[in-house]
């Protein structure tokens, strides 16, 4: 998908993809995955999502990715907090302390950029890709991500003929995509009920959400 499309749904507020609230399966499966160790997240093509600073408030370093300035803006005055913001390129940066939102291009990262990341947070990344991307994003990931790196990857599935954004991601597309390279544990599946936002926007019946642990070889 072009940058644009981007910007344009950030600049004209139509971002149906944000929560505004902490995930509920990120309450429910964060401390198996992290334990009790600080250790630093990065969340890929991350918005504004109120996860971030759920994260932080627990002792994790975060680093974000986001393409949109507008996103890197609203999270940090909606959290009631003043970032500095260094110019830069390829990305420009806000930061809070230790939690920093990286404004750019996910593509142009490199290894040396993430070479301190053990944890990933995935709710929003993959499935906002088309499947025509979602090799290269997973490729790049594994490419700029150290060894040993653990992922919490929430999915969406759907009837296709639904266009996204978000898309729609099968289970055995996750194995597909992530098997080479990542240990999989499928944790849960839950349907999504009639009255939720996204399935009620999208009149849906018998879309289901995934949870996956993953570890990087």
């Amino acid at each position: 998908m072009e940058h644009e499309f981007w910007h344009e749904r950030w600049a004209k507020s139509e971002i149906g993809f944000h929560e505004g609230t902490v995930n509920q399966y990120l309450y429910d499966h964060w401390p198996e995955l992290a334990g009790k160790s600080p250790d630093a997240v990065f969340v890929p093509l991350c918005g504004k999502a109120h996860d971030m600073w759920w994260l932080h408030d627990r002792g994790h370093p975060i680093i974000g990715v986001e393409l949109s300035d507008v996103a890197c803006k609203d999270f940090f005055e909606e959290g009631g907090e003043k970032a500095k913001v260094h110019p830069g390129e390829p990305f420009t940066t806000f930061k809070h302390g230790d939690l920093e939102l990286w404004c750019g291009d996910f593509f142009q990262l490199v290894q040396d950029d993430l070479k301190h990341i053990r944890l990933v947070y995935d709710r929003a990344a993959l499935i906002a890709l088309p499947k025509s991307m979602r090799k290269k994003y997973v490729e790049h990931l594994t490419a700029v991500i150290p060894d040993g790196t653990r992922i919490l990857l929430i999915t969406l599935d759907y009837e296709t003929d639904i266009k996204g954004p978000p898309f729609n991601v099968s289970d055995e597309e996750v194995y597909e995509l992530y098997g080479e390279d990542y240990d999989i544990e499928h944790i849960r599946t839950n349907t999504i009920a009639k009255d939720h936002p996204f399935a009620k926007r999208r009149g849906l019946e018998g879309a289901t959400e995934g949870v996956f642990r993953l570890t990087k070889r």
